[in-house]
């Protein structure tokens, strides 16, 4: 296979930005500096959730080592580091007590980042709740839109006047869908009520998180969504049918509640008998006005109808070359959300793509040619959107290095850096270095 050139900083818009992403529980080591419990730490020790049982209690010890790491990302010649809070870590039952150590830690962190050039764009939450919440419902508990936004306040009055950008939850399908309805995710529900609360919850708490941050005279605040091109698995009409439901649930949801202020009429034949009651009066805050979205994005899903109950589809292995995660390559998908975003959605909204990324069964000492392709191929996805029109402002890779990946444990290697799990030694890849010459040229 040949190595392809990646495109350069100097392909870009003369403003646009790029970066690299990492959140919190998978690398800093939970199990140090005063974090609390959280329902992953449950998840991983209960029954054959993730890989080996493993966990982020030491991760990659990014805690310890996070000065090493800033250094990676500056070297790499990025200009965002996309990064997350731990609730846990500063709040270790969620509410009530703080964490001095945990805080003061993101403190450091921060100054690190500016005094290397970098804009931190901070992440509230990614995904390790606080167990004391969890034992009382969690995502689905009414309650959760006022405890968020407690958290939120709390930490933007320390932080939020070194942030560059601010996003209140990382992925609310994965949050809530993946993790309530599908159960691979923690807490591990397959329950539809408790799915539909979730969902809603989870925008709520995003809304209520974005008044507490205006009220503070915040700016640059955002939304990061994920996104799966839905395929049909052949040309029947059930597979259709199947295919547009996964789609309104998996793409549309979040946006239409975001930036239309209503669910779409396809999820909510499922899902409005066991939404909260009256929870329309909470797109008020739902839809505060944001200053950009950001878009994850990994692969395509192939759908065909399921087993006949509601939302009826099952997904179909496809045809295209396929990641570590056994997720097929299909760049085309990131073209289809960043032009149809924003004719559908946002308008002129500057939109980022703030996770973009393949897993690798890699060795520092390999090529790494796979992953210089698939970034290859999606960075120039992006280049194609912003020549029909789309106002994309950034691109951030996932991720700076290999971590803790939920459920798969250590075993799915996304890092554009080789981390040694034994002897936690860092080592850039091929595709750091490939990324490093275009990004650092200019």
């Amino acid at each position: 296979m040949t190595t392809p050139t990646l495109p350069a900083r100097s392909d870009f818009p003369q403003d646009f930005l790029l970066g690299v992403a990492t959140s919190a529980y998978q690398i800093e080591g939970h199990a140090q500096g005063g974090a609390g419990q959280t329902h992953w730490d449950t998840f991983a020790a209960t029954g054959n959730n993730v890989t080996r049982a493993e966990n982020g209690a030491l991760a990659c010890d990014h805690l310890n080592r996070w000065e090493d790491d800033l250094d990676l990302i500056r070297d790499l010649g990025a200009d965002i580091y996309r990064f997350s809070l731990s609730w846990a870590r500063i709040m270790p039952e969620g509410r009530g007590a703080v964490n001095k150590a945990g805080l003061d830690f993101y403190d450091r962190l921060i100054d690190g980042m500016l005094a290397r050039g970098l804009r931190p764009a901070a992440t509230l939450y990614h995904w390790e709740l606080p167990s004391a919440l969890a034992d009382q419902g969690g995502w689905v508990n009414g309650d959760m839109p006022n405890w968020f936004a407690d958290y939120t306040d709390l930490v933007m009055a320390r932080l939020g006047d070194r942030l560059w950008s601010v996003a209140p939850i990382n992925e609310p399908w994965c949050v809530s869908w993946l993790s309530h309805f599908e159960g691979h995710h923690a807490p591990g529900l397959r329950d539809i009520r408790a799915a539909a609360r979730a969902m809603h919850h989870v925008l709520s708490s995003h809304g209520r998180a974005i008044e507490v941050m205006r009220a503070r005279g915040m700016r640059n605040l955002g939304a990061v969504c994920n996104f799966e091109a839905a395929l049909p698995a052949d040309g029947s009409p059930a597979s259709k049918a199947a295919t547009a439901r996964y789609d309104a649930i998996y793409n549309q949801f979040f946006l239409s509640g975001l930036f239309h202020g209503r669910y779409p009429d396809l999820v909510l034949e499922g899902l409005e008998q066991h939404l909260p009651q009256n929870y329309q009066d909470d797109f008020a805050h739902i839809t505060a006005p944001l200053d950009w979205l950001g878009l994850n994005y990994y692969t395509c899903k192939r759908l065909s109808a399921g087993c006949g109950i509601w939302p009826n589809y099952q997904g179909v292995e496809g045809p295209l070359p396929k990641t570590q995660m056994g997720w097929e390559i299909y760049p085309e998908g990131l073209h289809h959300f960043l032009t149809h975003t924003a004719k559908t959605y946002t308008g002129d909204l500057p939109l980022y793509v703030t996770e973009n990324g393949m897993a690798n069964d890699d060795t520092p000492d390999q090529p790494d040619v796979a992953r210089i392709t698939y970034l290859d191929a999606h960075m120039r996805a992006c280049l194609r959107a912003i020549e029909d029109g789309a106002p994309l402002k950034g691109y951030i890779a996932w991720s700076l290095m290999d971590n803790y990946e939920w459920a798969f444990g250590y075993e799915k290697r996304f890092g554009l850096v080789h981390v040694d799990f034994d002897s936690l030694q860092r080592q850039p890849k091929a595709s750091y270095h490939a990324l490093a010459q275009g990004w650092r040229a200019g």
